[in-house]
């Protein structure tokens, strides 16, 4: 475990920190899947509202 030892005595414990890595920009495949998502999305969406404004 890993400690340092202060002024006083006292010990101080750290957290084990994990490794770092970069994020890699999404590929043309995956920014396609995300449009359509987002499409799916705002028609379940506008679905939604056109079924709550029918209804009342």
């Amino acid at each position: 475990m890993r400690y340092t030892v202060e002024d006083g005595g006292r010990l101080n414990n750290f957290a084990i920190e994990p490794k770092m890595y970069k994020a890699e920009p999404p590929t043309g495949n995956q920014k396609r899947n995300y449009i359509i998502l987002g499409v799916i999305g705002m028609g379940l969406v506008g679905a939604l509202m056109a079924v709550a404004v029918s209804v009342s």
